[in-house]
């Protein structure tokens, strides 16, 4: 999942939100780094990187992205998933995406000293860009592929990616579907289980 889907995932509690969005920037010893929540935060965007990577739905979307894609159709999946869940927002989430991310980002504004650099120049681009927003239109996730291909040492195509999607857009809505019910309910299990540790 990318950074909306671990927003939605926090289920609105700021410190699991900062845990979750940093969960790919920070390793070793984060017991001692970082208060309990956002411990929990950390180790739940993890639990929920490795759901996804074993779900037999993602793993069904990503074989039609692998002759084309290959070892980046796991990422590429990701950023769908984030695609879908912002362009059915309302589905999903009773405030406007909008609000959603406003509020996102004032959390990790006022995190910020002890955030690590690396995602710090990340969120530098996700805030500008308004990420989170853009996500859930064609144009919005064209712009983050392309951006991400450019970073990627191989050729990794990703630059047409959003015409993939655009193709093949009715079969990957019903797998990110029937994916994103599970993830939730595994998300507030694993929530729980961490919190109660």
């Amino acid at each position: 999942m990318n950074y909306l889907a671990h927003a939605y995932l926090s289920f609105g509690d700021p410190k699991v939100l900062i845990g979750n969005f940093i969960g790919d920037f920070v390793r070793g010893d984060i017991e001692n780094t970082y208060e309990k929540d956002i411990v929990v935060g950390i180790k739940l965007h993890w639990e929920i990187d490795k759901y996804t990577d074993n779900h037999p739905v993602v793993r069904e979307a990503q074989s039609i992205l692998r002759p084309e894609y290959g070892r980046y159709s796991t990422v590429i999946t990701d950023m769908y998933f984030d695609y879908f869940l912002g362009r059915y927002w309302k589905n999903y989430f009773p405030k406007p995406i909008e609000e959603f991310a406003e509020n996102v980002y004032a959390i990790i504004e006022e995190h910020k000293e002890i955030l690590p650099e690396k995602f710090l120049m990340t969120f530098g681009y996700m805030k500008y860009y308004n990420w989170l927003t853009g996500y859930g239109d064609l144009e919005g996730i064209r712009r983050a592929l392309t951006g991400m291909s450019k970073r990627t040492k191989f050729d990794s195509k990703m630059e047409t990616a959003h015409l993939f999607l655009d193709q093949h857009h009715e079969y990957l809505k019903v797998h990110f579907g029937d994916f994103f019910e599970d993830v939730v309910s595994f998300s507030k299990k694993s929530l729980a289980e961490l919190r109660s540790q």
